[in-house]
C-alpha cells in the first residue's frame, strides 16, 4: 500500500472509532481487526503502519474529532511526510485545504483538563510498559528475569517485572508455563493491600476477567476460600481457563445481579476477611493504554459511575467480618472516584476506619493512596485499606 492508502483507510478506521466513541461501540483495537479480516490485501507492514497512524492521532487529541478526517489533519499539520500523503490519487486522501480545520492537540477534553494535575498529563499519552507478575508460589522472580532477556524488577511490587512494550511475552517459556500473567505494576499493589493469606475467606466482587483474583489466589498459596463474582457473564467465563494456565484451582465464581447483588453473596455477610472493591470507573489512569477512551467519558457517565461505586462499598462493607479488610480501588486520577469517595464513605460507615497499605509507592490522600504514570511509572490508581473495628 502507498502512504497514500494507508492514509485512507486510518480515515475510514478512524471515522469508525469516533462513531463507537459516541455511540458506545467497539473499542479500537476490536474495530481495527475488524476491518482487516476483510481486507487481506493489507500486508503485516501495512497493518502495523495504519495502526501506528491512528493511534498517533487519537493520542494527539483529547477532545472527540468531528471526523475521522479531521484527526488525520490535525496530525499531519505537524507532519510534512503525513500531509503529503493527502494528494488527491485514486484510494488516498483528497488533499488538504489551507482553511480545512483539523482537530486540535490536546491531552485531555477541555471539561477535565483542570481537574486532573497537570504534571499527569503527558504522562497519560505515554506509551505504557508490559508489567508482568510472577506467580510466586511456583516460581522466583530472579530465576524467571534470566529467561526474559530485558527484563527489570519493578520498582514497587515484589513479584513484578517490567519489559519493553511490544515485548512477545506469550511466545515466551514462563508464560507457556503458567508462571506469569500480564498485570500492571498498579494492579499488583493493589491486589497486595489486604493482604490476603492461606486460611482466608477472600472475595474478590468486580473480579471481571479475574486478575486480581488471580494474584489474591497466588497469596493465599491455595489455602483458604477465594470467591470471584462480577455481573459481567463474558468476563468472568475468561477466569476458569486463566486460572487452569496459571495452576489455581478451587477459585469459586458467582454471576451476580446488577442491582441485587447480596442475593448471591448473602452468606458471606459478615464473614470475609478481606473484600476487594475494583470498582467500575472513569478509567481516567488507564488512558495511556486506552486513549480513546477520553472520547467516551462525559459528565453524567460519570456521575453514574460515581453513585454504582458507593453503592457497592456499601454493599461491601456488610461483607467483612469485624476486624476484617475492604480493599476500594478505582483506575481513576478524579477526586469524586477516590479521595472523595473514601471520605463519603468513612461519613456513612463509622466502623470503618483508613489504615496503613503495605508498600511505599504513590501520594496519600485523606485516607488512601494515589498511584499515577508520572509519579509512579504505574496506570493511575487510587486505593485504600479499611479496617472494620
Amino acid at each position: 500500500m502507498t502512504p497514500g492508502a494507508r492514509a485512507q483507510a486510518a480515515i475510514e478506521l478512524l471515522d469508525e472509532i469516533v462513531r463507537a466513541a459516541r455511540e458506545g461501540g467497539a473499542a479500537a483495537d476490536t474495530l481495527i481487526a475488524r476491518y482487516f479480516k476483510t481486507r487481506r490485501y493489507a500486508g503485516s507492514k501495512d497493518r502495523r503502519a495504519i495502526r501506528a497512524l491512528i493511534y498517533r492521532a487519537i493520542r494527539r487529541t483529547g477532545e472527540v474529532p468531528a471526523s475521522g478526517r479531521a484527526a488525520l489533519v490535525g496530525l499531519a499539520r505537524e507532519d510534512a511526510v503525513l500531509a503529503a500523503a493527502f494528494d488527491g490519487a485514486p484510494h488516498t486522501p483528497a488533499p488538504i485545504a489551507a482553511d480545512e480545520e483539523g482537530s486540535s492537540a490536546g491531552a485531555l477534553p477541555r471539561w477535565l483538563a483542570d481537574r486532573i494535575d497537570p504534571s499527569e498529563h503527558a504522562a497519560l499519552l505515554e506509551r505504557a510498559p508490559l508489567d508482568l507478575r510472577v506467580n510466586h508460589s511456583r516460581a522466583d522472580r530472579d530465576a524467571i528475569a534470566a529467561l526474559l532477556p530485558d527484563a527489570q524488577p519493578t520498582p514497587f511490587a515484589p513479584h513484578g517485572l517490567r519489559l519493553p512494550e511490544g515485548t512477545p511475552i506469550e511466545a515466551s517459556a514462563p508464560w507457556v508455563d503458567g508462571l506469569v500473567e500480564i498485570q500492571d505494576e498498579g494492579s499488583q499493589l493493589i491486589a497486595l493491600a489486604g493482604p490476603a493469606a492461606g486460611g482466608m475467606t477472600v472475595l474478590d466482587l468486580c473480579a471481571g476477567a479475574g486478575g486480581k483474583t488471580l494474584a489474591l489466589a497466588d497469596d493465599m498459596g491455595g489455602g483458604g476460600r477465594l470467591i470471584a463474582s462480577d455481573t459481567n457473564r463474558a468476563r468472568l467465563d475468561r477466569l476458569a481457563p486463566r486460572a487452569q494456565r496459571s495452576g489455581f484451582g478451587g477459585i469459586e465464581t458467582r454471576l451476580l445481579d446488577p442491582g441485587r447483588e447480596m442475593a448471591m453473596l448473602g452468606d458471606l455477610r459478615d464473614a470475609c476477611d478481606v473484600v476487594l472493591v475494583d470498582a467500575p470507573c472513569s478509567g481516567t489512569g488507564t488512558w495511556r493504554r486506552n486513549p480513546e477512551a477520553r472520547w467516551r467519558l462525559t459528565p453524567d457517565r460519570l456521575a453514574r459511575l460515581v453513585e454504582t461505586q458507593a453503592r457497592l462499598l456499601d454493599l461491601a462493607a456488610d461483607l467483612v467480618r469485624p476486624g476484617g479488610a475492604l480493599v476500594y480501588a478505582v483506575c481513576s486520577l478524579l477526586d469524586e472516584e477516590g479521595a472523595g469517595q473514601l471520605r463519603a464513605f468513612l461519613g456513612r460507615r463509622s466502623s470503618f476506619a483508613a489504615a496503613q497499605l503495605p508498600f511505599s509507592a504513590g501520594r496519600y490522600q485523606d485516607g488512601g493512596t494515589l498511584l499515577s504514570p508520572g509519579h509512579d511509572g504505574t496506570d493511575g490508581f487510587f486505593v485504600a485499606r479499611l479496617v472494620r473495628a
